[in-house]
C-alpha cells in the first residue's frame, strides 16, 4: 500500500494578512487531512525557509508580502518543490496594483483610472474629481483602504494609506455593484456579488461576521455575467496567471465590467470567496483544495 501524499501548508507569514493567512491555512489543513494525506503546517519566516522532509508538494496559503508577491514561490523553485497557484512573475504582477492596471491596459482590459503617489505632500492632482479610493500599492485584504469624498480630506487620507507601504494608488471609485470572480483551471466560477450591510467593503466588513451579504451565484442578466467572467478571465491572463486566483471587479449601472485587481492567493476559509464560488460550481471546499494540490503535481510531472 501506498504511503498517502505528503503536502505542507505555509500559513500565518509576517504580513499584515497574518491573521487571515492563519485562518486560511487551518481550514486547508482540515480539509487535506479529511481526504486522507499527510499534512505539515509550517509558519514560514522569510530567509529561512526550512519545508519538513518528505514534503511532496506545498499549499500555499500566505496572503500579502512574502507569500503573495513572488518572494516565496522564488525560495520554492530554487529547492526544487512544486507549490499550489501563480509562479513567480504572476505573483509579482497581480500583488503590485499598478503592474495589475498597465498588464489590464496593455490587454485591453477595462480598469478604473488611476494615479501613483509616494509623497505625503503631493497634492490633489488636476483633472480629478471625487469620490476616489487610496489603496497601498502592494498590500491586500483592504489593509490601508481610504476613501475620499472631498477634496480636504485627500491629504490625511493619503498619509494614512502611505503608511502601509509607501507607494499608494488613487482610483476613481466605480459607483456601482462590486463583485468578485473566481478563477479554476481557466474557467471562470459563477460570479458572487458582495454587498456590506454599510459603509464600504473595507477590512471590517470583510472579516467582521454578519456585516457583509454574499450573492452566488450574483443576480445578473447573463450577458452582463458573461462579461464580467470574460473581464475577469483576461485579467487573468494579463498577469500570467496559472491554476487558480479570484479577481475583484466593479459593474458600473450599465453593466460594464471594470477591473479592479487580481488576487492569486484568495483567503481559503470555508467562508471565503473563492470557495463560495466553487460550491455554486459544485466543488466542495476538499474538492478545491484537492484540485489545487493536483493542478500543482500535474504541472511538477508535465516539466519532467
Amino acid at each position: 500500500m501506498s504511503s498517502p501524499l505528503h503536502i505542507t501548508v505555509l500559513r500565518g507569514g509576517p504580513s499584515a494578512e497574518r491573521e487571515v493567512s492563519l485562518r486560511s491555512g487551518a481550514a486547508v489543513a482540515s480539509a487535506l487531512k479529511s481526504l486522507g494525506y499527510h499534512v505539515d503546517e509550517l509558519d514560514p519566516i522569510p530567509g529561512d525557509l526550512q519545508i519538513p522532509a518528505g514534503t511532496q508538494v506545498v499549499f500555499l496559503a500566505l496572503h500579502g508580502t512574502y507569500g503573495e508577491d513572488g518572494t516565496v514561490q522564488s525560495e520554492l523553485e530554487e529547492l526544487g518543490l512544486p507549490y499550489t497557484g501563480c509562479g513567480v512573475s504572476a505573483s509579482l504582477y497581480a500583488f503590485d496594483k499598478i503592474l495589475t492596471k498597465r498588464r489590464c491596459l496593455k490587454a485591453g482590459v477595462a480598469t478604473a483610472r488611476f494615479e501613483r503617489f509616494i509623497d505625503a505632500s503631493a497634492r490633489w492632482p488636476e483633472g480629478w474629481q471625487t469620490p476616489v479610493v487610496l489603496k497601498p500599492t502592494r498590500q491586500g485584504s483592504s489593509v490601508g483602504l481610504q476613501f475620499v469624498d472631498h477634496i480636504e480630506d485627500f491629504p490625511r487620507a493619503l498619509a494614512e494609506a502611505l503608511g502601509h507601504g509607501g507607494e499608494v494608488l488613487m482610483e476613481e471609485r466605480i459607483i456601482g455593484r462590486e463583485t468578485t470572480v473566481g478563477i479554476l483551471e481557466g474557467l471562470a466560477l459563477p460570479v458572487v456579488e458582495v454587498r456590506p450591510k454599510s459603509g464600504s467593503y473595507d477590512y471590517n466588513n470583510k472579516y467582521t461576521a454578519g456585516r457583509t451579504d454574499y450573492f452566488c451565484p450574483a443576480d445578473l442578466e447573463p450577458a452582463v455575467t458573461h462579461q464580467i467572467q470574460q473581464s475577469a478571465l483576461s485579467a487573468f491572463h494579463a498577469i500570467g496567471g496559472r491554476d487558480y486566483a479570484r479577481v475583484d471587479v466593479m459593474v458600473r449601472p450599465d453593466g460594464s465590467p471594470v477591473v479592479l485587481e487580481v488576487n492569486t492567493l484568495p483567503g481559503m476559509t470555508e467562508t471565503s470567496l473563492l470557495p463560495k464560488a466553487a460550491a455554486a460550481a459544485g466543488i466542495s471546499f476538499p474538492q478545491l483544495c484537492d484540485r489545487m494540490v493536483r493542478l500543482a503535481l500535474r504541472r511538477q510531472a508535465n516539466s519532467r
